[in-house]
């Protein structure tokens, strides 16, 4: 590897060190739990010390040294994963296909965008609107399916803005597209993408997601919520009264941490439930008093206005955030999904 290259590994590895430092010293204790998930702090700071570590590397011209043979496993790699030190001629059979297969996607991922298709599923209503804070934006949904049919869902948020933000969620969009097919899992999903994106040298940010998946015979939703702002779920005759639970996270927002596990649950879905999942655009729409819009209101609004369909829910609940806002640009990127289960 030349000079250049070395170079150009610093600049992304100290964009993406001055992107986590300063979330970590800006960003309110509440919002840290959220994105941190089951995580801590500490596993945060372990991965600013890799960091340290490879930008050190960097000065002295040894990040990607084989640990072997004492010779570059290549730039390949090293874009792929900052840590890496062994080559691929001194790994494993099994190792060598696991990390070949590894770059293959992670190509894929950056040269590849699919466009989303909403899905026709009898007995669910769908609604869903995404409004970039700028002229395009970090926010994502999208509708999948799993290996046995399952139908999935995913809503996603980068933290940043603007076209680097987008790009981001494309490689995303990708990965999903392509892992999601092939698995029964969500949380085995977002394990992989986060192993995929964690020490990529291209990948300065971190990302939340949300991705469930629907079982219609059990009447079951299973998920994976990766640091993302909880999903609201409402059981209008929930033991014959009405209850509004949230899907809090599962594990820490992908790309943040060092040593990170994501769990699955599963929660039971009755008829008349309504899941409406958002991202912070929305419960961090501000009024003319500096007042965030939150979650109770969030709350408040489904219990209110139940009985309408999916697409009115959307419609209704966008007509609330511009009026609560009164005229205020958006800080943020907004973006919502409703479900409603007939």
């Amino acid at each position: 590897m030349d000079v250049t290259t070395f170079q150009h590994f610093r600049e992304n590895l100290l964009k993406k060190r001055k992107f986590l430092t300063n979330w970590l010293s800006t960003t309110s204790a509440e919002k840290k739990s959220t994105r941190l998930g089951p995580a801590d702090e500490r596993q945060l700071n372990a991965q600013l010390s890799l960091l340290d570590e490879a930008i050190e590397k960097t000065s002295t011209q040894t990040l990607g040294l084989c640990t072997v043979c004492h010779d570059y496993v290549g730039t390949d790699l090293v874009e792929m994963d900052y840590t890496c030190c062994v080559c691929l001629d001194h790994l494993s059979p099994e190792e060598a296909r696991q990390l070949e297969t590894e770059l293959e996607l992670a190509q894929t991922v950056q040269r590849s965008l699919l466009p989303q298709q909403p899905p026709q599923i009898p007995g669910l209503e769908i609604a869903a609107f995404s409004r970039p804070a700028q002229i395009v934006g970090g926010d994502y949904f999208d509708f999948l399916n799993f290996t046995d049919g399952s139908h999935g869902l995913a809503i996603a948020d980068v933290a940043g803005h603007g076209v680097s933000a987008s790009l981001l969620m494309a490689s995303l969009q990708t990965a999903l597209h392509t892992l999601v097919p092939t698995s029964d899992s969500p949380a085995a999903v977002v394990q992989r993408i986060n192993h995929l994106y964690r020490h990529n040298i291209n990948f300065s940010s971190f990302v939340t997601l949300f991705l469930g998946m629907l079982d219609f015979n059990a009447r079951t939703l299973t998920y994976c919520n990766a640091g993302h702002n909880p999903p609201l779920v409402f059981h209008p005759n929930g033991s014959h009264t009405p209850e509004t639970s949230w899907l809090q996270p599962t594990g820490p927002a992908i790309g943040l941490v060092e040593g990170s596990d994501f769990q699955a649950k599963t929660i039971p879905l009755l008829y008349g439930d309504i899941l409406l999942l958002y991202t912070d655009g929305v419960t961090e729409a501000t009024n003319q008093q500096r007042e965030q819009f939150g979650q109770q209101r969030l709350s408040a609004f489904v219990q209110e206005a139940w009985q309408q369909s999916a697409r009115d829910l959307a419609r209704t609940l966008r007509a609330k955030l511009e009026a609560f806002s009164d005229g205020q640009p958006l800080a943020d990127d907004t973006t919502l999904v409703v479900c409603k289960f007939n």
